[in-house]
């Protein structure tokens, strides 16, 4: 029986190791240069620009340890933030956001984008990831269905400008 899922992980082969938060790939949003998506997913755990900016540089692995001292404020808040705004975690403007930024890091990287084509048809998953919206930046569903419909956009040829809704 063939295995039609694929499961998205820092350590796992190409593809899926390339679509990992953890793996590099820069991008720009709002003028700030993110090294990877999980820099710019641990950023949005501090309200001030200038430490987004410095967490947004550093490579996935030091950002997550960076970002671990913050998980009870912005918990306790169920905000994050970016670039002065302060976005409740179940909103539909963070929606957006996160939207964005993974629109930036598909226009921005060639290897991403390749990376994601070469995952065929396959179901993408995060087992190591969690479901709880109040607990994660990024959940399971919302990483996988993004990347699901990134790939399909891009096989259909839709322009993927920054407003795009996914």
């Amino acid at each position: 029986m063939a295995v039609n899922i694929l499961d998205i992980g820092s350590k796992s082969n190409y593809p899926v190791g390339e679509l990992s938060n953890f793996a590099v790939h820069e991008f720009i949003l709002d003028g700030v240069i993110c090294s990877s998506m999980e820099s710019f997913l641990q950023a949005l755990k501090f309200e001030k620009p200038h430490v987004q900016a410095e967490i947004c540089k550093l490579n996935g692995i030091k950002a997550k340890q960076r970002g671990n001292d913050r998980n009870n404020q912005w918990k306790l808040k169920q905000g994050l933030w970016w670039q002065g705004n302060i976005y409740l975690r179940k909103s539909v403007e963070y929606q957006r956001l996160l939207d964005r930024a993974f629109l930036a890091l598909v226009n921005s990287s060639e290897k991403y984008k390749q990376a994601l084509l070469d995952t065929g048809d396959l179901i993408l998953t995060n087992n190591i990831g969690k479901n709880n919206e109040s607990e994660t930046t990024l959940t399971q569903g919302e990483f996988c269905s993004r990347l699901m419909k990134l790939r399909k956009f891009l096989r259909n040829g839709v322009n993927l400008n920054l407003e795009k809704k996914l």
